[in-house]
């Protein structure tokens, strides 16, 4: 079986391909020549998910799924939430959105959160969602080097460090993208 994986991020591209079995054969955006912008104009993530998923197979042809996910801040409302990669402006910059939430947050006592992970796949013309949720909470400082967007300051339920301090193993087997592709790989398997 070939999915494409509609991401032009080569962090998840990596997460993701740690967590598909051998006999998937993973392409990127680039293996298949994409290489423009996929809308993601949606006001949820679900939306976002379908959307980009729907683009390549209407685009492209294949057989394709899409991520969205989110960062849902309980005292912040659920923001950032859809927002998350543009939150401190179209520039869509990890530092300048860490930083934004860090500031928002100072003054907050409630600093529980969760990641929100959709995947929404295109397969055989029919289309299936699966979502992946990650509780914890936002700490008070950023914390740690591997990951990207807002793992240095996300610290999940259970655990004394952030996604940005442990081992990518570590990191999917609790994570949101990790649950998502989960229940995606069982329906694939099945």
């Amino acid at each position: 079986m070939q999915l494409v994986f509609a991401t032009n991020n080569d962090n998840k591209l990596r997460e993701v391909q740690a967590l598909i079995p051998a006999h998937i054969k993973l392409l990127s955006l680039k293996d298949i020549g994409c290489f423009e912008d996929i809308p993601e104009t949606q006001n949820t993530i679900e939306g976002n998910a379908i959307q980009k998923a729907t683009y390549v197979k209407q685009h492209y042809g294949y057989n394709c799924f899409a991520d969205d996910t989110g960062l849902e801040v309980d005292a912040l409302h659920g923001a950032p939430g859809v927002y998350s990669a543009r939150y401190a402006g179209e520039q869509r910059n990890a530092d300048d959105n860490t930083n934004k939430l860090l500031t928002e947050l100072s003054r907050k006592e409630n600093r529980n959160a969760h990641f929100k992970t959709v995947i929404a796949l295109h397969l055989k013309n029919k289309q299936h969602t699966f979502t992946g949720i990650c509780k914890g909470e936002i700490t008070t400082t950023k914390k740690g080097k591997k990951g990207f967007g807002y793992d240095p300051v996300f610290q999940p339920r259970g655990y004394s460090q952030t996604f940005a301090e442990m081992d990518l193993s570590l990191k999917n087997s609790i994570g949101h993208r990790g649950k998502a592709i989960k229940l995606l790989v069982d329906f694939l398997n099945l």
